[in-house]
């Protein structure tokens, strides 16, 4: 039985282009420069130019040659038509008239504005083939090739091996039908250990630098410092690790001056032999750091503009709509639907993604002009200890945008400003109350406590409880828990492991 009712729902409904100018906020310059080249592969009504610089552009080369001048339609003045157009939606109609546009047949689950990543493959040789190749130069039997090559091939990216001798000698017993002993294998590992770059094949770290050590002393035997060092990391490498230099000073009964050469010699071996030479067909992406932002201090005043790169103008390509009411005339209805289909098609999506572009730019210039008005003394001045505490709902409040978009335009974002590059995220800090209740960033926080590490006595590093105490005294109130952590988040380590002789 049918039944008639009412119902009131709440719910968020979010348009086409309010969704293509959440992709294009998150786009610093440098992915929005590909976007659009990509927009301009694939619209043939979206072109390059500001809008309005057409016209005047074709009559002054109209006139500068002399030619015969041509109507919206490619006419000339005896009405014959310009054969030698550039471009024209012959390319893109079907010529079969029951044939379905291309267009309308394409189906892919994935969105057009889905984040794809190329992978750039280099010619160059990777870390592994480097060890096959130095072990080319090794006379070994064929089965003694074959085990090196599987021994490598355990070796990973720091140039480490660690895996087990005796699961090895299993995995090579039943998976390559090869019987070996674990001396055997070792044998073999050495022969690799003595391949470029020194330290490769170690299974720890304490192998590794003892490796480096002794391919040194093969150069310089009777050099002092060299077996100074190799003694501390074969006797004493737990004390070297936590930095007991006293117990390693009697245990090998070294004077001060010769402990600390030694230590100066152990701390210059590589700890990852197999970054000196980087797998570049697999390696890490770089960060590549374009400023969004250019921030001048001119005669005193601010200057903020928007660093727009290679990001050309856009404009819609109005030959192709004259071209259509040329379509729209003809006689053919199959023809002329066709044609209007895709010309609208293709100018609502040139439309829409234009606007987004000129509503992204807008929408970067009035966050950040907020964020600098907020921060003003501290672009004038360059000083860090002038940043005011600020949270998204800070400039959301000044700008009236919703704290999610602030967070989207500052995610990823840089800006220049005459006294370095700074990502507008390190703008946005917490706050505490010093003892006379004055506001403070927790940035400020963080630079004086790095103040006080490096102003102290390396042979006597500050603790966390001492740190405490100097905050203290210059009026931060701050527990020593909170001190740990963002000595942490400033990679200090502990006061032990900063201990220098």
């Amino acid at each position: 039985m049918l039944k008639q009712s009412l119902q009131q729902k709440l719910g968020l409904k979010i348009n086409p282009l309010q969704i293509q100018l959440i992709k294009l906020l998150e786009l610093p310059t440098y992915q929005l420069e590909q976007r659009i080249k990509e927009e301009l592969e694939q619209n043939p009504l979206l072109e390059e130019g500001e809008e309005g610089n057409e016209a005047g552009a074709n009559e002054e080369l109209q006139e500068e040659s002399g030619e015969e001048e041509f109507d919206d339609y490619g006419e000339n003045e005896e009405g014959e038509i310009n054969r030698d157009d550039d471009f024209s939606l012959e390319d893109y109609i079907p010529e079969d008239d029951d044939e379905v546009p291309d267009y309308r047949l394409n189906s892919s689950n994935a969105s057009k504005d889905d984040d794809t990543r190329d992978f750039v493959f280099s010619q160059a040789s990777s870390f592994r083939e480097n060890l096959i190749a130095q072990l080319g130069m090794r006379p070994l039997s064929e089965e003694e090739r074959k085990i090196a090559e599987y021994i490598i091939g355990n070796i990973d990216e720091d140039g480490y091996l660690r895996r087990d001798v005796e699961n090895m000698v299993d995995d090579l017993a039943f998976g390559a039908g090869i019987e070996i002993s674990e001396e055997e294998l070792l044998k073999l590992l050495q022969v690799i250990q003595e391949f470029e770059p020194s330290g490769v094949g170690a299974r720890d770290l304490r192998e590794c630098l003892l490796i480096q050590v002794e391919h040194k002393l093969i150069e310089c035997p009777e050099n002092k410092t060299l077996i100074d060092a190799k003694a501390i990391l074969t006797d004493c490498f737990e004390e070297f690790s936590r930095k007991h230099y006293e117990k390693i000073s009697r245990k090998l009964r070294l004077t001060e001056e010769e402990l600390k050469q030694a230590i100066d010699e152990i701390l210059k071996l590589n700890p990852k032999p197999g970054g000196t030479i980087a797998d570049s067909s697999y390696g890490h992406e770089a960060e590549k750091i374009i400023p969004d932002f250019t921030l001048d201090l001119v005669d005193g005043e601010l200057q903020l503009s928007l660093n727009s790169g290679d990001i050309p103008e856009l404009r819609i390509n109005k030959s192709y709509l004259n071209i259509l009411e040329q379509y729209q005339n003809d006689q053919s209805p199959k023809s002329k639907k066709d044609v209007v289909s895709f010309v609208k098609y293709k100018l609502n999506s040139a439309k829409s993604f234009i606007d987004a572009v000129h509503q992204r730019n807008n929408t970067l210039m009035l966050t950040m002009t907020a964020i600098v008005q907020f921060q003003k003394q501290f672009f004038l001045t360059g000083d860090e200890t002038m940043l005011k505490p600020m949270i998204l709902k800070d400039i959301a409040d000044i700008t009236g945008l919703d704290v999610s978009t602030i967070s989207r335009v500052s995610n990823s974002k840089y800006v220049q400003t005459w006294f370095g590059i700074y990502a507008l995220k390190d703008f946005f800090t917490g706050s505490m109350q010093t003892t006379s209740g004055e506001d403070v960033s927790t940035s400020e926080l963080k630079n004086m406590l790095k103040q006080f590490v490096d102003e102290e006595d390396k042979k006597k590093p500050l603790t966390d409880d001492e740190l405490v105490g100097l905050m203290e005294q210059k009026g931060y109130q701050i527990a020593r828990r909170t001190v740990a952590k963002y000595r942490q988040m400033l990679d200090i380590p502990v006061a032990r492991l900063r201990r220098e002789i």
